[in-house]
């Protein structure tokens, strides 16, 4: 028997970041990006490597290059780390898992370290193939907080929930992090919103733009848990956003979401160091007219526009500084 499984890449559509801030936010998947997982029995227990894990290069360049792509870690580390925390959680709930081996490869074309969630992707795609696999059934709050887990506990990269929430989920979700719910029940509440509620969309990014999730989070981190005036009202601002863009998105008014995603960018840019690069992309696309958000921590911009006219323009004022565009495929 030969398993397959996969998940999407991701982008924030508003709210964002404050999922790791007992905030609100929402999020969708394009699902031209994936990763995917290919699982079969053997007589070891074998992860094999991919083209990100690969340690030899024809010259320096090459090296250069391959860390740009996909920075300096593969996926191997994610899915060892993964195998474990599922042998860890079945253990803890006395689920015993029979003796049988199996092999383990993975492959992805999500961006890497653009903010499209492609680690996160790579653990979500095991979780499904040991799921299937061992016929271990795990209820998609809690596999969000397995493959989170994965990557904050076992492997010290600084992760929220909003990225494996939506991979689990897949489509568009609206999701309530409030620190009651958090404490109460170990997750948020996450509603599942119709795709077809959503206005046109577009996702662009710039593959020469990596750069590592947890740097661009720490220093705000540090002062919201210090208690700083300022990003706290931020914070609380980016949840009430994902709240306005909700309900315009329940009451047929996706249309009229283009502006609470400007303010979404302009409320971080007040409290985060952006790089002039990662600006420019969100000022090339308002220039045609389009709104424009991060669709995460930076290299992936996400926004509305009107019609087809100014998708044409986008995607030529995007192209002339090196961005690749796509309309994200939700559902």
């Amino acid at each position: 028997m030969i398993i397959r499984t996969h998940a999407f890449a991701r982008a924030g559509l508003v709210g964002n970041p404050s999922d790791g801030y007992y905030g609100k936010t929402i999020s969708i998947v394009a699902r031209q990006y994936k990763a995917e997982v290919v699982l079969y029995e053997s007589p070891e227990l074998v992860i094999e490597p991919s083209e990100q894990d690969i340690s030899r290069f024809s010259s320096m360049a090459a090296l250069i290059q391959d860390v740009r792509r996909h920075g300096y870690y593969g996926g191997v580390r994610l899915i060892k780390a993964a195998v474990r925390r599922f042998g860890d959680y079945c253990a803890e709930r006395g689920v015993s898992l029979p003796r049988e081996n199996f092999t383990i490869q993975y492959t992805s074309d999500i961006p890497r370290l653009v903010g499209m969630a492609g680690s996160s992707a790579i653990v979500t795609a095991t979780l499904r193939a040991l799921m299937e696999y061992y016929e271990v059934k795990i209820p998609k709050p809690d596999q969000a907080n397995l493959i989170l887990s994965v990557e904050n506990k076992e492997l010290g990269i600084g992760a929220g929930l909003q990225d494996r929430v939506i991979q689990v989920y897949e489509g568009a979700v609206y999701m309530d992090f409030s620190k009651d719910l958090m404490d109460r029940d170990g997750h948020g509440r996450y509603e599942e919103l119709d795709p077809a509620l959503l206005p046109p969309l577009y996702v662009a990014f710039d593959p020469l733009r990596a750069e590592g999730s947890e740097r661009f989070h720490n220093h705000v981190h540090a002062l919201f848990e210090e208690g700083d005036e300022k990003v706290v009202a931020a914070m609380r601002e980016f949840a009430a956003l994902a709240q306005q863009a909700r309900d315009l998105l329940l009451a047929g008014r996706g249309g009229e979401i283009g502006p609470v995603l400007d303010r979404n960018f302009d409320l971080r840019a007040s409290i985060y160091r952006l790089s002039d690069e990662n600006l420019r992309m969100v000022r090339t696309a308002r220039s045609v007219g389009a709104s424009a958000k991060f669709a995460g921590s930076g290299g992936a911009i996400i926004g509305t526009y009107a019609d087809e006219a100014m998708f044409d323009a986008l995607a030529a004022a995007l192209g002339a500084i090196g961005c690749r565009i796509l309309k994200p495929q939700v559902s």
